[in-house]
């Protein structure tokens, strides 16, 4: 059993109390350097809001070594900021994988009262994969949920979306997953109007369907414990079935991000 939230006060004590602890250790580290003869808590939280430095979660970056980086990066930039007049762009992406177990959570709960899930499980559920499709134009999702995630399940999904738009060209936004370039699958997509347009290597930030799973997780998923795919995949479909009658078209992808101004590939993160 899990002792998240034990004891005395909710996650937002905790966070204040946290936050009041950073700031003294940065106070104390500042006198014992000799940076400063001595500084108040207050006095120093108002300059680091000044300065604008704030406590942020240190992150990797994975460099890329495809040649044509920049040449993707801006041929992707360009649909998602002006999107093709003959048809629209869809990014798509496998979500995964999707396993039976606890997964740790915020949730509202009386005072004292924090839900608790088992912290030892086994995986005897099997695995499931989850195929979806962000359409920019409506900002809805279409997804598929299937027990594996080949070229056949792709492609399936492929079809599906050529057949609910007719008519369109679909400038089709993807990673370099092998399935994704199976000759089967792009041969029937130079015959089916479909365009793939790979992503850079180590560039899955730049697919816009990427923040969309990052909500998934963190509204279906997170602080659950599904005993059963049906009943994890039900989750899943409520969270869509919300998130799409609240769909807008997407635009303005990253307007202030450092990546507009790129000429050429950085070694390490902006």
């Amino acid at each position: 059993m899990t002792h998240d939230n034990a004891g005395g006060g909710g996650p937002g004590h905790r966070d204040a109390a946290a936050h009041r602890g950073r700031g003294r250790k940065l106070a104390d580290h500042l006198v014992g350097r000799h940076s400063v003869p001595r500084i108040s808590r207050e006095t120093l939280r108002r300059i680091l809001r000044e300065g604008k430095v704030s406590w942020q979660t240190t992150t990797t970056w994975k460099a890329s070594t495809d040649p044509d980086f920049i040449t993707k990066m801006h041929r992707i930039l360009a649909l998602y900021d002006t999107p093709p007049a003959d048809g629209r762009v869809i990014c798509v992406d496998e979500f995964g994988p999707l396993n039976l177990m606890p997964r740790k959570g915020k949730a509202w709960r009386p005072a004292g009262r924090p839900r608790r899930l088992r912290a030892t499980y086994n995986r005897y559920g099997g695995v499931m994969h989850m195929l979806a499709a962000l359409d920019l134009a409506t900002g809805k999702i279409s997804y598929r949920i299937r027990t594996r995630k080949r070229w056949r399940e792709f492609l399936g999904l492929l079809k599906t979306l050529r057949q609910r738009r007719p008519g369109e060209k679909l400038y089709v936004v993807l990673d370099n997953f092998s399935p994704h370039k199976h000759a089967e699958v792009r041969t029937w997509a130079a015959d089916h109007d479909v365009e793939l347009i790979f992503l850079p290597t180590y560039g899955s930030w730049l697919n816009w369907i990427e923040s969309e799973f990052a909500a998934l997780r963190y509204f279906a998923l997170n602080g659950t414990d599904h005993r059963t795919h049906a009943e994890q995949n039900a989750a899943i479909a409520a969270y869509i079935r919300w998130r799409n009658a609240h769909a807008e078209p997407k635009i303005r992808f990253a307007p202030e991000s450092p990546i507009r101004q790129w000429t050429d590939y950085p070694a390490k993160a902006a």
